[in-house]
């Protein structure tokens, strides 16, 4: 197995690498990283459903999707990110146990009673540490894990949608849990930087015919150019994901509004407004337009209503 410890804080990028390696390679790779603030939501949920659309936009943090399943996770620079990515038998390549098997043995030999605990979830003392989800590619399996040593729990809390009843969808919905930091519990490391050097480590001292290995620069720029066409896309992150439905009632300029909406592929296909008759009238123009504030506000606007920052989120 090799062993890959990306210097890059960028999500796009990361994520691409790891699909790279799955698809272009026959051989086995543990990777790490630590990306920037962001929100990396499954393969097949609904975003504004997941994230909080309102707080990523108003402080520029992104939103990528993954390739593979399972629920929504915060990025900062307090969480280290592990992969693996393995050959397997047919039938045999989803194993969250085996997967999670190691990071446990580390924590354990941190003396933190680290479990895996729910579907794919690891926890200490009830509290979740650990988010995991896998894909399958072929024989192939790739395994993504987080662990939260010093991630802002404040932030990410904003980051998550906290009520996502307005949302109907056959899109998979996170399990949202209690989270905690690994800081107060480990003894021997005082920043991340010095944790994720005794999990690499740990991992390749426990894993046999384990080396270190850099990226060539035909992976770099494949990654680079999956990074761009795909993993920083609006069609992948926004659109890409089922088909739902956005009902809910609020105020607007003192205005009582009832709003549904029907998204699918990222587009506003149907909507009915009513309360305030100008903005019931102009929602007449929303089918065709991304379900995005920027392209909404433009609709309204050109309607000749002028949205407070805090009304065009009442959409979401």
């Amino acid at each position: 197995m090799y062993c890959i410890n990306l210097d890059s804080d960028s999500p796009y990028f990361n994520l691409a690498v790891e699909e790279i390696l799955l698809k272009k390679s026959r051989e086995e790779f543990l990777i790490t990283y630590i990306n920037k603030p962001s929100v990396i939501i499954g393969k097949h949920q609904v975003l504004p459903r997941e994230a909080n659309v309102k707080y990523l936009t108003m402080n520029h943090i992104p939103v990528v999707r993954r390739i593979s399943g399972g629920g929504t996770v915060f990025h900062d620079e307090g969480n280290l990110n592990f992969t693996f990515i393995r050959n397997a038998e047919e039938g045999k390549q989803i194993d969250f146990r085996k997967n999670t098997q190691t990071a446990i043995n580390f924590l354990l030999s941190q003396e933190v009673d680290a479990r895996f605990e729910g579907k794919n979830d690891l926890r200490v003392g009830g509290l979740k540490i650990s988010g995991n989800a896998e894909h399958v590619h072929r024989n192939r399996v790739l395994h993504h894990g987080t662990l939260l040593f010093s991630t802002s729990l404040d932030i990410l809390r904003n980051c998550l949608r906290k009520d996502p009843t307005c949302y109907s969808s056959r899109g998979v919905e996170s399990i949202r849990s209690s989270v905690t930091n690994l800081k107060e519990l480990l003894k021997n490391f005082r920043d991340i930087s010095e944790f994720r050097s005794g999990l690499v480590k740990f991992f390749m001292d426990n894993i046999p015919g384990a080396e270190d290995y850099a990226l060539s620069q035909n992976e770099i720029n494949d990654a680079e150019l999956l990074a761009e066409s795909r993993y920083t896309t609006w069609e992948w992150n926004w659109a890409y994901g089922p088909e739902y439905q956005f009902n809910s009632s609020f105020a607007i300029q003192n205005e009582p509004v009832t709003c549904r909406l029907f998204v699918k592929e990222g587009i506003i296909r149907e909507c009915d407004i009513e309360g305030s008759f100008k903005i019931a009238d102009a929602g007449r123009y929303l089918p065709g337009c991304r379900h995005l504030p920027d392209d909404m506000i433009k609709i309204f606007e050109g309607e000749g209503i002028y949205l407070e920052n805090e009304d065009i989120f009442k959409f979401f």
